[in-house]
């Protein structure tokens, strides 16, 4: 991840420069420049369709939006761009600017973000937590396929590993998944989501080892 050396821009500029361009996210004014890999777009996809798949099974009037932003705060020119979010159709009604731009601003209207960890983990583990549990999304994923996070986030030796955030109240209540550590159900190991009960994704179908 890259932060640009430009001047500030405020939400509505990057709106109408960067809105359409994937590569990019706002942070307090600064661009970034997320700089995705094959493997990161490898393993976003193959979550992508898992999770489609376990929406579809269980019909929830939820989707996963081809591109989508997030701006969390009003008031702060920050607009985070998730590799993958679930957003519940139901309540886009309410949103001020779904109709012309694919721009979340209400936290009801997501159900579930997913972050695919590269080298900007500091940011996936410490301030998109705070920020997303503070816009009251019911669940992060931090997929850190290589195992990158700091040793105080993922433990020691480091290894991939899939932490599923949990807002409870105000704040994420956090379970992490570790090849060979998994819950097994029918002898298969694989990630439990709280939102999506049938979600058969085995950490050994996405992390690489």
């Amino acid at each position: 991840m890259i932060y640009t050396t430009q001047k500030a821009l405020t939400f509505e500029t990057f709106l109408a420069q960067y809105g359409d361009n994937p590569r990019y996210e706002l942070a307090d004014g600064e661009l970034v420049d997320m700089e995705p890999t094959g493997l990161h777009e490898t393993v976003s996809g193959k979550l992508a369709t898992q999770i489609g798949i376990a929406i579809t099974a269980e019909k929830l009037p939820w989707f996963i939006p081809r591109s989508c932003l997030i701006r969390p705060f009003a008031d702060v020119a920050t607009a985070r761009r998730p590799d993958i979010v679930v957003l519940d159709e139901t309540a886009l009604s309410n949103e001020p600017l779904w109709q012309r731009e694919p721009v979340i601003t209400l936290g009801r209207s997501i159900k579930i973000v997913v972050e695919v960890v590269s080298t900007n983990w500091e940011t996936d583990y410490a301030r998109k937590v705070e920020e997303y549990a503070l816009f009251g999304i019911p669940e992060y994923w931090i997929v850190d396929y290589l195992g990158l996070g700091g040793v105080a986030f993922i433990g020691k030796p480091k290894q991939p590993t899939v932490t599923i955030c949990q807002l409870i109240e105000e704040d994420y209540i956090q379970q992490q998944f570790r090849l060979g550590e998994a819950i097994a159900q029918r002898g298969v190991s694989r990630i439990v989501s709280p939102l999506l009960k049938n979600l058969q994704i085995r950490l050994d179908d996405i992390l690489l080892r």
